[in-house]
């Protein structure tokens, strides 16, 4: 299949740029699979989908301030001074310090660069093959590294947001189960809840699993080659906890909140013959039409971008013809798109 296969057009005006002023206000497009149709309808009524039996699975990854504006305070004689933008992505577990990270402006980021951020001097240590930067924070372990994040970075919002991140962004481009530090983008389809829909989904006696898969370059990157069976997709750290498994194991269907629970819930039941156990690992998942799966029984998603992985997996869940529909259907009606727009269920 080609990337091109999953395009399609998208007005400007529909890309959310801020979040609305109540979590579960957003709307949202039920899709069945078995009849093909859809509704249109509201996160608030999430509820109704739902029932005794279904387990929720949250991601509860919760996204660092990464992003981190500098000066290149000594580079060579070429790349003296100016801006400096590091996002960093993981930190090296083998040597404290280190970091891969993405720069901007890369060309004037050579190795051998300094970077000062809030008195604090970075150096950039190598380019790796696929364009990620190796930086070093001299004397300075995870800890201190996710200190100077805390006091001087920014949250990483994604470049079709355009504009700078505001105060509201440290809470709202978090969901309200975000507790393990490591991510570099939001799990956004948890973030349409709220305490009482929280409730609301327990009053109907479902049950919630948290879950934890670090956002990384392996969800937001874009496709490397047309084919998209060429495309090889970037390992990301995710762990599934003892009582996590049970309640997933325990469950008459498993509803996935988004693109990361599905992929690791998918991981961890293919090493186990659909069976969820405990485990922490990484997972290159790359799921297209076509894929099989084994654990996940309804998903909750937003709306992603033309040619992305992402949507290449609700496509690989919904059917290729559906998702296409279903799209061209949430355009007309003018839902809100991307991290902090609407978003889809499809059961």
């Amino acid at each position: 299949m080609l990337a091109s296969d999953f395009d399609y057009e998208l007005p400007g005006r529909l890309i959310a740029q801020r979040p609305l002023p109540g979590r579960s206000d957003s709307r949202m497009l039920a899709v069945d699979r078995r009849t093909g149709t859809w509704a249109d309808t509201t996160v608030a009524r999430l509820p109704r989908f739902v029932g005794p039996g279904d387990c929720l699975v949250v991601n509860n990854s919760r996204v660092l301030p990464a992003r981190l504006l500098g000066t290149r305070r000594k580079a060579t004689a070429q790349c003296h001074g100016g801006a400096a933008e590091i996002l960093l992505l993981e930190s090296d577990p083998t040597r404290p310090g280190l970091w891969r990270a993405l720069v901007k402006p890369g060309r004037k980021l050579p190795p051998g660069t300094e970077v000062e951020v809030g008195g604090v001097s970075l150096r950039i240590r190598d380019r790796l093959p696929d364009g990620v930067r190796l930086v070093e924070f001299p004397a300075m372990d995870v800890a201190a590294v996710e200190v100077l994040m805390r006091e001087h970075g920014h949250m990483p919002l994604p470049p079709y947001i355009q504009r700078g991140d505001e105060g509201d962004d440290r809470e709202r481009y978090q969901t309200v189960f975000a507790r393990a530090g490591g991510s570099v983008a939001a799990p956004t389809a948890g973030l349409h809840f709220d305490r009482p829909l929280l409730e609301s989904l327990r009053a109907r006696g479902a049950t919630l699993a948290e879950i934890t898969l670090h956002v990384g370059l392996g969800t937001f990157r874009p496709l490397s080659s047309e084919r998209i069976e060429d495309h090889t997709m970037h390992a990301e750290s995710f762990e599934i906890s003892p009582g996590a498994a049970a309640s997933i194991r325990e469950a008459r269907r498993i509803v996935a909140v988004g693109t990361t629970a599905v992929r690791a819930l998918e991981t961890a039941a293919d090493t186990g013959a659909g069976a969820i156990a405990p485990q922490r690992r990484k997972t290159d998942l790359f799921i297209t039409p076509g894929f099989r799966f084994q654990a996940v029984g309804a998903l909750l998603t937003n709306f992603h971008l033309p040619r992305s992985t992402l949507l290449m997996l609700v496509a690989a869940f919904a059917g290729t013809d559906l998702t296409r529909a279903a799209y061209a259907h949430a355009v007309r009606q003018e839902y809100r798109f991307y991290s902090y727009g609407d978003c889809m269920l499809i059961t």
